[in-house]
């Protein structure tokens, strides 16, 4: 970001607030100077009343554009070819194009083939084609909702229309913003895998023009990424010692879930297992009941243990003179006449 950039504002009326004035230029002052600042519309209407209120006091130069056809914005060409002039004069480093107008697309794709900045500024309905042809592109929503945050801070310390702060589990479940991070940190890791904050900054805007951390809540890049909880950061002393140099460095995947809050784990591989209580004494079985398994009689015990004699080969076994238990089933007598 160079601050003595001389820069030419060009608004389009049609498509930006009068409210927008004053945070539009407090946050192209960070970007350069705005050496020309033109306002673009057909002033004989009165939809345009609101911004004749801001003009003088910003310094803004209107530029009256009438409509040649009903239903037709005339006022895009008239900014379009003023800024090819501005361009060839030579004199500008770089454009800022206030607009939600998808017809500039093509005008910002030209500035920066002749080697200049854009910076774009819209509504979040702007059509991504001429947020991708920006070197930079800030939404509307965040200059107005900081305007409104400092005018309630002055006055009664409330947080007024800020945008809400997303926590860190919101942060991490955005997996366009994490993918994001992640890229612009590997592209300006050293050798260890660390990584400067302005460096990680510049390859953030090279890839992605419309990201901006107060989209999420945040002031500086800084805070975002600590929210993240997927980066170690490592604040170092700068050139001279004049400044702090901030560091990011990828976290390994265990290292991410130990520190993200709200996912502390309750217990540890290597942690002795814990003391369960004694088991309860089952109670005493009923003595009146039969036993599942009962014990056979001695008799039938002894006999399941007497082993036959064996037969020798060729003799037949003796004949058992033991009486059969029931006489009368095995040799019946003689029925009765």
């Amino acid at each position: 970001m160079n601050a003595t950039q001389k820069l030419a504002v060009l608004i389009d009326a049609e498509n930006a607030q009068p409210s927008l004035a004053g945070p539009l230029l407090a946050e192209i002052a960070k970007y350069g100077t705005a050496n020309v600042k033109r306002i673009y519309g057909d002033w004989t209407h009165t939809r345009l009343k609101g911004w004749k209120d801001v003009l003088l006091p910003h310094s803004i130069q209107p530029i009256q554009q009438f409509g040649y056809t009903k239903g037709k914005n005339s006022t895009d060409s008239a900014l379009i070819i003023d800024a090819m002039d501005l361009l060839y004069s030579g004199k500008f480093d770089g454009f800022c194009i206030v607009s939600s107008d998808s017809d500039f697309t093509k005008l910002a794709s030209r500035i920066r083939e002749s080697g200049l900045t854009v910076y774009g500024f819209g509504e979040r309905h702007t059509p991504e084609p001429f947020v991708a042809a920006c070197d930079k592109f800030i939404y509307n929503e965040v200059l107005v909702a900081k305007s409104e945050e400092d005018e309630e801070d002055s006055h009664s310390g409330g947080s007024g229309g800020a945008i809400k702060r997303k926590n860190g589990a919101e942060l991490r479940q955005d997996r366009r913003l994490v993918q994001l991070l992640r890229s612009a940190v590997t592209g300006a890791a050293d050798d260890g895998g660390w990584a400067e904050l302005g460096s990680v900054g510049s390859n953030i805007a090279k890839q992605s023009p419309d990201f901006d951390s107060r989209n999420y809540g945040y002031a500086r890049l800084s805070g975002l990424v600590a929210a993240t909880s997927l980066f170690e950061v490592d604040e170092r002393p700068g050139r001279g010692g004049q400044h702090t140099a901030v560091y990011l460095k990828m976290k390994q995947r265990g290292e991410r879930r130990a520190d993200s809050p709200g996912t502390e784990q309750t217990g540890s591989r290597n942690a002795p297992p814990s003391r369960t209580a004694p088991p309860t004494r089952n109670t005493p079985p009923d003595r009146t009941a039969a036993p599942e398994n009962p014990a056979r009689p001695p008799q039938a015990a002894a006999a399941s243990r007497v082993r036959p004699p064996r037969r020798k080969p060729g003799k037949a076994l003796p004949k058992s003179n033991t009486a059969p238990e029931n006489p009368g089933s095995a040799n019946p007598g003689p029925k009765e006449a």
